[in-house]
């Protein structure tokens, strides 16, 4: 294969980037740009010079692939028709509303030989690519994911909106089946949770704490680590990542000349992280590759967001008050000490 030829479902606020930066890559041929609302199609087509469908059956045998930016209650429907089709997918984040359709695009994409591709993105962050390979034996994850009303993905819990992401990043960090998931949250604005703090269990014994909220005033995307390896920050905002490192002396319980633990900042590559999820995901499509956030990865993720849900919809009709779940105190995010001045 030459170039994959790629329709963009879904003309929104991620269906404008995906597009835009499609249409970047050599490797993409952007075939078209699909949207059941004309006034949306047509403009981001006219953006990229491609053509505007209002189904993507109007392109059944001219692409090979497809990036779903749709709400996520078409998800399912839309991947399951198009996978049935041999047509590779990228799906955004989260991959469907439930495991059980999750399951079923994973069999699907799996008879069909298609690359079934989720878009949890902040895989591509530099901070966490700074970050990840230096992590042993994660004890405790703190994330906090929070950012002013946008009336985006107001269809779905912050959980699937936002918190999605860091759920995603624990069970990469952990490696270990999840034992327990709880939860407190509640709606501000929207029909649905627009912030809620978790805690994730882990069977290696490991703990993840999750706060989302999308009233927030300010964007704040940082997630701490403490493990084996020290302590790491990361901030996905800034794309930064620094980590805590204790000297030998510090370590040694006889040492006389302790020196004091040290920050590093880890050196991080800058990087667009949708163009490299593109990328990767044509790479994968011509040269059978696998992709780092595959459809088992997304169910996973999902799988624990209805944890999550499950728990909420609990306090909620118990009507719990926050302070009877002492363990999930809103987090204030520790910053990393300051270096000493010369």
């Amino acid at each position: 294969m030459s170039r994959v030829r790629l329709a963009v479902i879904g003309a929104g606020h991620l269906g404008r980037i995906h597009a835009r930066l499609a249409r970047s890559l050599a490797e993409i041929q952007l075939v078209g740009v699909v949207d059941p609302v004309a006034a949306a199609r047509d403009a981001i087509a006219a953006e990229n010079q491609t053509r505007a469908c209002a189904s993507h059956l109007e392109l059944a045998g001219q692409i090979d692939a497809a990036v779903i930016a749709t709400p996520t209650s078409s998800h399912h429907a839309v991947a399951h028709d198009l996978l049935s089709r041999g047509i590779h997918c990228l799906v955004e984040k989260p991959l469907t509303l439930c495991a059980t359709d999750a399951d079923d695009l994973i069999a699907v994409a799996d008879r069909s030989q298609c690359v079934l591709q989720v878009g949890h993105v902040e895989r591509f962050n530099p901070a966490f690519l700074a970050g990840r390979s230096i992590v042993e034996q994660p004890q405790f994850i703190v994330a906090v994911r929070a950012a002013p009303y946008t009336f985006r993905s107001t269809d779905v819990s912050v959980v699937l909106d936002l918190m999605i992401h860091d759920i995603d990043l624990a069970l990469a960090l952990a490696q270990s089946d999840v034992r327990r998931a709880d939860a407190i949250g509640g709606k501000i604005i929207g029909p649905n949770e627009d912030w809620a703090q978790a805690r994730i269990t882990f069977a290696s014994g490991a703990v993840a704490s999750l706060f989302a909220s999308r009233v927030h005033p300010s964007v704040q995307r940082t997630l701490q680590v403490v493990g084996g390896h020290g302590m790491l920050w990361l901030d996905f905002q800034a794309k930064t990542a620094k980590t805590l490192r204790l000297s030998d002396s510090l370590r040694s319980a006889s040492s006389e000349n302790r020196s004091a633990p040290t920050v590093h900042d880890l050196p991080t590559t800058e990087n667009n992280a949708i163009l490299e999820e593109l990328r990767e995901f044509a790479h994968a499509i011509r040269s059978g590759a696998s992709v780092t956030a595959n459809g088992l990865a997304g169910r996973d993720a999902v799988a624990v967001a209805e944890e999550i849900l499950m728990s909420l919809a609990t306090s909620q009709r118990a009507s719990l008050p926050p302070a009877i779940i002492p363990f999930m105190p809103f987090h204030v995010p520790i910053a990393p000490p300051q270096r000493k001045a010369a």
